[in-house]
């Protein structure tokens, strides 16, 4: 039996948690956890509380649901965090942790601090959603919570086309489509749909894009002036690092905007040679092997001149 189903058995509520700034692996694992125990423990008070997540992600069942903010008096039984790689990444949910009877982490990010009661990491797995998929009875998967798991591992992979992507995982992502998903429209709406605003300010990023060392690294910046001028969010910002990365010749790419005066959020994916988690490490942050981030204080110079000397050494080994 597995660890969440241990865990729901004798729970009479749940609060599931995911990390500031939701992504599509992050709403994907939350939703899909919300739908199975609506599905298999009906008698379980499940409350999912994130950050405002995008809009895009809409389709999914449960969104009209999430809590944005944190609810009053709720002490949960059980606390399921997702995808969240430490404690401070639950934002401000964290009292919801810190005051339930027991938790349960369940994540892919190698650099996890195992700060649950109970930990079920798998580094190795593309994403949260894929980590889910073998703590849930297949029989048991709904056509909505499929969806949910769909969308987080189409995301955490590209599309399939990063280098997290496994056999086991096109192995899963095709027994989801067994489940009757639209698979075509989750990828079309979720993932490659962008709004006008999005791609001028995504051309914006690819236009102002710098080269460095030698031509395998290339960064771009947006401040909060640019952004306030466009009328963007960070939720505006999906696929910009990615776009960057596939630039021909590139091994490494950064993309930063600035949340607060000289207070950027650091965005780092790359392709076979520089493991990117552990420069973001270096730097107080965390994530995987080929994608990864941070937040850096100081000027925009100092800042890349900081992440090149980190990346320059892996790039000399």
């Amino acid at each position: 039996m597995s660890l969440l189903r241990t865990a729901l058995e004798h729970t009479k509520t749940a609060v599931v948690l995911g990390h500031m700034n939701p992504d599509g692996d992050c709403v994907g694992s939350c939703l899909a956890v919300y739908n199975y125990v609506r599905d298999c423990f009906p008698q379980v008070e499940i409350t999912v509380c994130l950050d405002r997540p995008a809009e895009k992600f809409s389709y999914l069942n449960g969104f009209d649901q999430i809590r944005t903010e944190v609810p009053e008096g709720l002490q949960a039984d059980l606390c399921i965090c997702l995808d969240s790689g430490d404690r401070d990444r639950l934002g401000d949910f964290l009292p919801l942790l810190e005051r339930a009877g027991k938790s349960l982490c369940v994540d892919h990010h190698i650099t996890n601090t195992r700060y649950g009661d109970e930990n079920v990491l798998e580094p190795d797995a593309s994403s949260t959603c894929e980590v889910l998929w073998g703590l849930m009875e297949e029989e048991q998967i709904s056509k909505a919570t499929a969806e949910c798991l769909y969308t987080g591992i189409v995301h955490d992979t590209g599309v399939f086309q990063y280098s997290n992507t496994s056999v086991k995982t096109m192995e899963i992502a095709g027994k989801l489509l067994g489940k009757g998903i639209d698979f075509s429209t989750i990828i079309a709406d979720s993932f490659y749909r962008k709004t006008y605003v999005q791609n001028q300010i995504l051309g914006r990023a690819l236009l102002e894009s710098i080269l460095f060392c030698d031509g395998q690294c290339i960064f771009s910046v947006l401040r909060k002036k640019d952004m306030d001028f466009y009328g963007v969010t960070n939720k505006d910002m999906d696929g910009i690092v990615e776009q960057l990365r596939s630039t021909d010749g590139v091994e490494c790419a950064i993309f930063l905007y600035e949340k607060e005066f000289q207070e950027y959020k650091v965005s780092l994916r790359s392709k076979k040679k520089v493991d990117v988690s552990r420069v973001a490490a270096y730097f107080g942050g965390g994530g995987h092997v080929r994608a990864a981030g941070c937040t850096m204080n100081g000027r925009i110079h100092d800042v890349v001149n900081n992440l090149s000397t980190q990346i320059a050494k892996q790039l000399e080994e």
